[in-house]
């Protein structure tokens, strides 16, 4: 008998990937490549687009996820009164941002740090590359980070986005950045059944306006996709413990376990070997400023970009 009933659950139970969320309520593509309608049993920790989920089928088209598969990836936001997961199993984060509006350096430094605590590879795309004058301008600020050994990719997601293909192959990516980048023209281009509203870019406020209102997965081609999530307008890293967050400034590295202190926190502190390398100009002033302000404002709980 019990075999049997085993055998029944078993049965019942498919893995199936997560392809969009909706507070409660996920999008899950089964096996067959069917999308099926799903809640979360029990009220045990959240999913996450990316996510491989063991799912039960409750209805036709609907069904209940009873776990979440271990996941090679994780990717967060949080300040210090709450924590959600943006997106699973990623492989690679695309940071896109764009010569007008003026883009935001310190999302790039959190969307760096949070990249290198999960191992995720990253490529720069600067969108508008046709607006000549201020892409020069947008790229001589982002020479440090290509010094630093990030990719940078120069496109028009208007014109031609062809150049951006061959970086997306084999990889479960993530789009970042801000409103008004030029995000959900990007995707459109990508993915035409996308069909992602394009924002309007505010001039008078020289920001964005906010679309995108829930994570969204799309198939590229059969081993690669890109998913779309809204959680990057504000990208608090209060998961990411004080110690850690040095980790994700690659240039610090060679500099760790040389300072006088072993828990030394590259601020103040006498006989700090990160200090000494950008005394010595091995690291930038810019890039100190970027961790030190990360120190203080995610241990004092706002997570607001750019402020």
């Amino acid at each position: 008998m019990s075999k049997h009933h085993n055998h029944k659950q078993q049965l019942l139970c498919q893995t199936g990937l997560v392809v969009a969320t909706f507070g409660r309520h996920f999008s899950v593509e089964t096996a067959s490549g069917e999308i099926i309608s799903c809640v979360m049993r029990g009220k045990k920790g959240g999913i996450a687009c990316g996510d491989q989920v063991v799912y039960q089928l409750t209805t036709t088209g609907q069904g209940v996820i009873e776990t979440v598969q271990p996941r090679t990836s994780l990717l967060y936001r949080s300040d210090a009164f709450k924590e959600k997961i943006i997106a699973a199993n990623v492989t690679q984060m695309i940071i896109v941002v764009a010569s007008i509006p003026s883009f935001s350096e310190e999302l790039i430094n959190r969307c760096l740090v949070a990249a290198e605590s999960e191992n995720i590879s990253v490529l720069i795309v600067l969108n508008k590359a046709d607006l000549i004058e201020s892409t020069q301008t947008a790229l001589t600020t982002l020479s440090l980070y290509q010094d630093l050994g990030y990719r940078i990719l120069s496109l028009s997601a208007l014109q031609d986005i062809s150049g951006l293909r061959p970086f997306l192959k084999a990889h479960l990516s993530v789009l970042a950045g801000q409103s008004g980048m030029g995000k959900s023209t990007l995707l459109n281009a990508l993915v035409p059944e996308a069909q992602r509203a394009t924002a309007e870019i505010s001039v008078a406020l020289d920001s964005g306006t906010h679309t995108t209102t829930h994570s969204q997965l799309y198939h590229l081609d059969d081993n690669s996709a890109i998913i779309d999530s809204p959680g990057f307008q504000e990208f608090g890293l209060n998961h990411i413990k004080e110690e850690n967050l040095a980790w994700g400034f690659l240039e610090f590295h060679p500099y760790f376990g040389h300072c006088k202190f072993s828990n030394c926190r590259h601020l103040k502190e006498p006989g700090c070997a990160v200090l000494t390398a950008v005394e010595q100009g091995k690291i930038t002033e810019k890039r100190l400023g970027f961790y030190h302000k990360l120190l203080r404002r995610d241990r004092s709980g706002t997570s607001l970009v750019g402020g």
